[in-house]
């Protein structure tokens, strides 16, 4: 009944023992291809000029700062040629308020004698003529660009006051041939590694809000089963493998409990469990679906999906269940709530005449819902930590990608993947 495009078509099957696990750690090559697209409202005109050697370094760290400080749709990228700059002395503030530029980031990156190496780089206000940051560290080969990320953030956060997303992480599960896996990227999509490989479908991955584990659905054993896996080993644990369908996880703000949807007791209704799997009760009782459940961030409501007004659309319970209330009004089928950080704003999928859109929607003001993309096809929302993005599933130009959008939808990048299906990205929290 509910637009969930998850992969079920099944292929030929392959030899027992082909499921493999995967211990996530920093990659060699790029998964995707990133492309932006779009203007804001208001940007701040940035320079980011090449650090100095940073070309006989293994990763070009201005270009990365570069792209994800454009991708946030805060920043416009002003161009810095070839002037040679370096952290080592302040900059001639007037030229570059000619170019103009509000701020300039320059750097440099030099092997030390351990192999690793010594990135440094300061951060000016061009318009007061004053310094804003100066750091440094030393880096192993494998974490430039991790390096090159938290630089990015540093940025944002002196620029704006927010704190960055760039080092964090996302999750998302691609399909090539019949083969299936689970997948961990940097928040460009970037440096993914695989989590997870099966010959049957993987569905619906969620983090845990410390980021050490993500929960999902494999179909591994020909039915679906809730299982939890640690992202740095490997390690895994199945929490819901009930009669019938077991789907949908969702952590609680705390980490401590997972809501889920079960099918045990005859149609899919909503229930809570402990991480372990053991504390087991039931939130909904209807005649309904109730699918889809996600807590709001302060762990005092489940949003959800259910049919029980005729069609698909977004409700809010209590996790202890009770009084029910709906929420979307706008369309006769909404699905895949997502709630951001600071639980204002609800990002969901909505039809609209044939086409499947991102939409979003102010839950305070109770202002009309907006959709913010051209697509028809989108699937999955998001949020970034900070609440300023959204990461989420659709096609473009004929094939699957994923995307990030601002939450005007604004400024858009596409990151296109070779792999033949790219679906169900999820946002990684702070803390890396």
């Amino acid at each position: 009944m509910m637009k969930r495009r998850i992969f079920l078509a099944r292929g030929a099957a392959l030899p027992a023992g082909a499921l493999t696990l995967g211990v996530v750690a920093p990659p060699a090559r790029a998964q995707f291809r990133v492309e932006i697209s779009g203007v804001g409202a208001t940007q701040v005109p940035i320079a980011i000029a090449r650090f100095r050697d940073e070309s006989a370094a293994p990763t070009v760290l201005s270009d990365i700062v570069r792209a994800n400080l454009e991708r946030s749709g805060v920043f416009r990228n002003v161009d810095t040629g070839e002037a040679p700059l370096d952290e080592r002395r302040p900059p001639n503030f007037a030229e570059w308020r000619a170019r103009p530029a509000d701020a300039l980031a320059a750097g440099s990156v030099a092997r030390l004698a351990d192999g690793r190496f010594d990135v440094r780089y300061r951060l000016w206000d061009v318009v007061k003529g004053t310094e804003l940051l100066a750091q440094s560290s030393a880096v192993a080969p494998a974490d430039l660009r991790l390096a090159a990320h938290r630089i990015s953030d540093a940025i944002y956060e002196k620029l704006t006051n927010d704190k960055g997303v760039f080092a964090t992480r996302i999750a998302y599960v691609t399909r090539t041939g019949n083969r299936f896996a689970l997948r961990v990227a940097d928040a460009d999509g970037e440096g993914g590694q695989v989590a997870l490989n099966s010959p049957e479908p993987i569905i619906s991955p969620a983090w845990s809000p410390d980021g050490r584990e993500l929960a999902y659905v494999s179909f591994e054993t020909q039915k679906a089963v809730v299982w939890i896996q640690e992202v740095a080993t490997g390690r895994r644990r199945q929490v819901a493998n009930f009669k019938g369908s077991n789907s949908a996880p969702a952590f609680s703000p705390d980490g401590q409990t997972l809501a889920v949807t079960l099918s045990r007791d005859g149609g899919s209704q909503l229930f809570l469990l402990g991480r372990d799997g053991n504390n087991l009760r039931r939130v909904t009782t209807s005649q309904a679906i109730d699918t889809e459940p996600v807590f709001s961030p302060d762990g005092r409501s489940l949003y959800f999906v259910s049919d029980r007004g005729g069609g698909p659309q977004i409700y809010r319970t209590g996790p202890a269940g009770g009084a029910v209330d709906r929420v979307t009004f706008s369309g006769s089928y909404n699905v895949s709530p997502a709630i951001s950080p600071d639980g204002r704003t609800l990002a969901y999928i909505s039809r609209q005449s044939g086409a499947y859109r991102l939409h979003v929607q102010d839950l305070q003001s109770g202002s009309a819902p907006q959709a913010i993309t051209e697509t028809a096809d989108d699937e999955s929302p998001s949020f970034a930590p900070n609440g300023k993005l959204l990461i989420y599933a659709t096609r473009a130009q004929g094939r699957d990608v994923l995307m990030t959008t601002t939450l005007d939808g604004r400024i858009k990048a596409r990151l296109a993947s070779t792999a033949a299906d790219v679906r169900e990205p999820v946002w990684g929290p702070f803390g890396r």
